[in-house]
């Protein structure tokens, strides 16, 4: 493992992001979690999804999620919020997300590796970059600040890289924007990526209308970005490339509280954890 501090931050918030984002996953991909939301009363995974994720901005209207979230299609915040608010306070959705992630954690990673010295030193760390970075344009990590970090290890390290996880989505956000890409378009942008054809294929999108599928590829294709047969062309790869590496630039600010020898460490702390993960898919 190179040290971290002979690379350029951009490097860094990338590496980081690989690190972090097996651990955020077991939100989403493993069952206690879920579990958790059902409990509650959430009818289903997307009422405990929008409830949990958007539940520290506060009980906003159904459109402000929808912008602070940026990649949902038109109306699909509205179907969850506030409804799903109404019989659950939202600090208990937001309760059931961190219990639920902390349990995926220790079952995943054994008693060896969720008790271990190591994870602590990793939740540290990861903590004291999520706590450091500015707010401001950051909608859902100004968010996940307000609410408290919790005291056990394993909570606080899901805690912390889910909030670096929202921070440095909130500059991609910022990247979109400015690269004039809406939230449909960033799916399309990221199928092709993925090698996904057609685009409109893509797990994220393909429950869309067909006409506002139809109406996303036209507009991609009106500039540039693809060509006839839904596939990138160089222009579409370089706008795809330039968004992935603002956002990188855009992610560093908190990595920049870290001394070198931290970074290293915190770097070397977690691989252990996450390639425990990634061998598990997060589940």
């Amino acid at each position: 493992m190179s040290k971290a501090h002979s690379h350029p931050t951009t490097h860094i918030a990338r590496r980081m992001f690989e690190l972090l984002e097996p651990i955020c996953l077991v939100t989403f991909f493993a069952d206690e979690c879920n579990e958790e939301l059902a409990a509650l009363g959430h009818r289903t995974y997307w009422d405990g999804y929008f409830a949990s994720r958007a539940a520290p901005l506060g009980r906003v209207p159904a459109q402000v999620v929808h912008a602070a979230f940026y990649n949902f299609a038109e109306g699909e915040a509205a179907r969850h919020i506030p409804s799903a608010w109404e019989t659950i306070p939202p600090e208990a959705s937001v309760a059931a997300r961190e219990r639920g992630s902390a349990a995926s954690l220790r079952r995943i990673l054994g008693e060896e590796l969720a008790g271990s010295p190591g994870l602590v030193r990793a939740a540290d760390l990861t903590t004291k970059a999520a706590t450091s970075a500015p707010t401001e344009g950051r909608v859902m990590y100004a968010g996940m600040r307000t609410l408290p970090v919790p005291s056990d290890p394993v909570a606080r390290l899901w805690h912390s890289a889910t909030m670096l996880r929202e921070h440095r989505g909130d500059g991609h956000i910022a990247a979109l924007v400015g690269a004039r890409i809406g939230g449909t378009e960033a799916h399309i942008l990221s199928a092709l990526e993925q090698g996904i054809h057609p685009p409109e294929s893509f797990g994220r999108v393909h429950h869309l209308p067909k006409e506002r599928l139809a109406a996303v590829m036209d507009g991609l294709r009106t500039r540039g970005l693809v060509d006839i047969d839904g596939r990138f062309t160089d222009a579409g790869r370089a706008t795809k490339q330039r968004i992935e590496a603002l956002t990188d630039e855009l992610a560093a600010p908190p990595y920049e509280a870290l001394s070198p020898a931290e970074l290293d460490e915190l770097i070397a702390t977690l691989e252990p954890i996450t390639a425990r993960l990634v061998a598990s898919g997060s589940q």
